[in-house]
């Protein structure tokens, strides 16, 4: 429920943005391309905003208090933002605060989910259950690009339900992961860390339907113990000073860096821009009509979600993580390099301002491509990253590090969606 939370809200505002009804109450039918750009941004950049510090904040937290803890307060966080947003009643200081708060509560699950996935699931299909959630997280998004394509052609845009139906749907996966989170066990690795060995036992036997006896959970509990010790002797400790003088380790060091300029490349591709501001995007590809651009987009989701489901299922565990991020880089920049030489030389957005629009095959393809660059994408660099960063980093200072990661992942985010406009 927290991937497609997480999806839903990363991906359904660009295409509320679009919807008439949402402009004119929100004071985004200005005059100006450019303060229409500005305020797009800073609805969109405020969530993400949340999201670093939501990531951040949350280490301490779930150190402290469990992963399952956690996930509850995040729930929670993210339902307070997404009440206020769907009781905005058009002032937009109220957008920008729900969009702050639900980034909090998105920031502190994609940190904790990740890490209790990797935590509470055998080493063989770990690769493969975090890839299911960014498949969900692809589903969520999908989602919502879909709502926001449906209210827009059977939603009255002369009142405010139009928009108040996707950005009240959020409650609906936020509340979901309110109601699972209750019911989830408790990482046993983090039951270890504080000595609670039988609780351990007893959630690693539920995990894994085995008798208490088995030989699985003996040589696994055995396994944990001996990592714990060794991760405590190597860091004197297991404070958080400990800790970072753990990780500040020559090996660990450089872990940390190559988990920070992955999630840095992750958004420098560009995927984001297209994920917040694709109606936008189509429109400069020379496409018209809110319905037309809110269809095109979730297409695209479609695509993303089809790229997201051929990595879970096959790729994760079967090409590998570096060779995932290499072939994905090449084969994905070459839908790029051809958008690019595309609008330099048609220029499609220069013509509709002049009131000229022209459909061409070239066109079309430039389209096409922009499908083609978001299944890549998701066949390779938007699980891969995820699936790296949950693995790479020893068992002592997993959180940490990955608490930095995804901070850094949503700080680029930040930076791109915000500068993009």
């Amino acid at each position: 429920m927290s991937a497609v939370a997480m999806g839903f809200d990363t991906a359904f505002i660009g295409g509320t943005q679009a919807l008439e009804s949402f402009k004119r109450d929100f004071g985004l039918d200005v005059n100006s391309q450019l303060e229409r750009d500005t305020l797009s941004g800073n609805i969109v950049s405020t969530f993400q905003v949340g999201c670093i510090f939501g990531s951040l904040f949350t280490f301490p937290l779930v150190e402290r208090f469990g992963r399952r803890k956690g996930m509850i307060l995040a729930s929670m966080v993210f339902c307070l933002g997404a009440g206020i947003m769907t009781g905005s009643a058009g002032r937009l200081p109220f957008i920008y605060a729900g969009r702050a708060i639900t980034g909090l509560g998105i920031g502190s699950a994609s940190l904790i989910v990740p890490v209790y996935i990797s935590e509470t699931s055998p080493p063989s299909i770990r690769g493969r259950l975090v890839g299911l959630f960014e498949l969900l997280s692809q589903g969520g998004g999908m989602l919502g690009f879909w709502i926001n394509y449906i209210v827009d052609r059977t939603v009255d845009p002369s009142g405010s339900r139009q928009w108040l139906i996707p950005i009240g749907l959020q409650l609906v996966p936020g509340v979901l992961l309110f109601i699972v989170s209750l019911f989830a066990p408790e990482s046993p690795r983090w039951l270890c860390k504080k000595d609670n060995w039988d609780q351990a036992r007893k959630n690693l036997v539920y995990l894994r339907h085995l008798p208490e006896d088995h030989v699985y959970i003996m040589e696994e509990l055995s396994g944990i113990k001996e990592q714990l010790e060794f991760e405590r002797a190597k860091s004197g400790g297991s404070g958080l000073k400990s800790k970072f003088k753990e990780m500040s380790l020559k090996g660990n060091r450089n872990r940390v860096a190559i988990g920070l300029l992955l999630m840095a490349c992750q958004n420098l591709t560009g995927v984001n821009i297209l994920t917040y501001y694709s109606p936008r995007i189509f429109e400069t590809l020379g496409l018209t009509g809110t319905s037309t651009k809110l269809f095109a987009t979730g297409c695209y989701g479609i695509a993303k979600t089809l790229g997201m489901l051929i990595f879970a299922v096959w790729l994760v565990e079967r090409v590998g993580r570096r060779k995932s991020l290499i072939y994905g880089a090449f084969v994905g920049s070459i839908p790029m390099w051809y958008i690019g030489g595309y609008v330099m030389r048609a220029d499609p957005a220069a013509a509709a301002a002049r009131g000229e629009f022209t459909r061409s095959g070239w066109g079309y393809l430039a389209m096409v491509c922009v499908y083609l660059y978001g299944m890549i994408y998701c066949m390779s660099w938007q699980g891969t990253t995820w699936v790296y960063c949950a693995e790479i980093f020893p068992i002592g200072i997993r959180m940490l590090c990955v608490a930095l990661t995804t901070a850094d992942q949503w700080l680029w985010s930040f930076i791109i969606s915000r500068t993009t406009p």
